[in-house]
């Protein structure tokens, strides 16, 4: 990659490659692939509503590639009273890290925050993944130590 990549929010024909982008972080983080119609599901949420709860914002390489994504959603805190965004992924391709790729979609990440008027970001990352804790410590983030859990409950009835 030459020259510096570009950050915009996604649009509709980008679904495809994050959906792509988005298989390669599953595997990398050793998590399950995502469900087969992504790419629909995520056009729901980022463009079938007025006001969409989920944002997506790629990284645009100059010669046009997507190499990286965020996707984020504004959540409550119960202790806080307030909301803060959380950041689900953020991903950048084997190949392109160490750009500064991750630094731009974390600075997108803040301005989607600062234009919905939130004052706190909150994500995770596995323990194990090294790189990622250096690059969020470089940037003054502070850890905090939890356990992530998931429970699936059974579909409501239809009709």
């Amino acid at each position: 990659m030459t020259g510096p990549a570009t950050v915009r929010r996604a649009r509709p024909a980008d679904l495809p490659r994050v959906v792509e982008l988005a298989a390669e972080h599953a595997a990398y983080e050793r998590a399950a692939a995502p469900v087969p119609d992504l790419a629909q599901r995520l056009h729901a949420l980022l463009f079938d509503t007025p006001a969409p709860r989920l944002r997506c914002l790629v990284a645009e390489s100059p010669d046009g590639e997507i190499v990286g994504y965020a996707t984020c959603a504004p959540e409550l805190s119960t202790w806080q009273g307030a909301a803060y965004l959380h950041m689900d992924c953020l991903f950048v391709r084997s190949g392109t890290r160490g750009s500064g790729i991750g630094a731009l979609l974390m600075d997108a990440v803040a301005a989607e925050a600062q234009d919905l008027g939130i004052t706190e970001i909150q994500w995770q990352t596995p323990a194990w993944n090294e790189g990622a804790v250096r690059f969020y410590d470089r940037l003054g983030a502070k850890a905090k130590e939890k356990l992530r859990y998931s429970l699936t409950t059974p579909c409501p009835p239809s009709g």
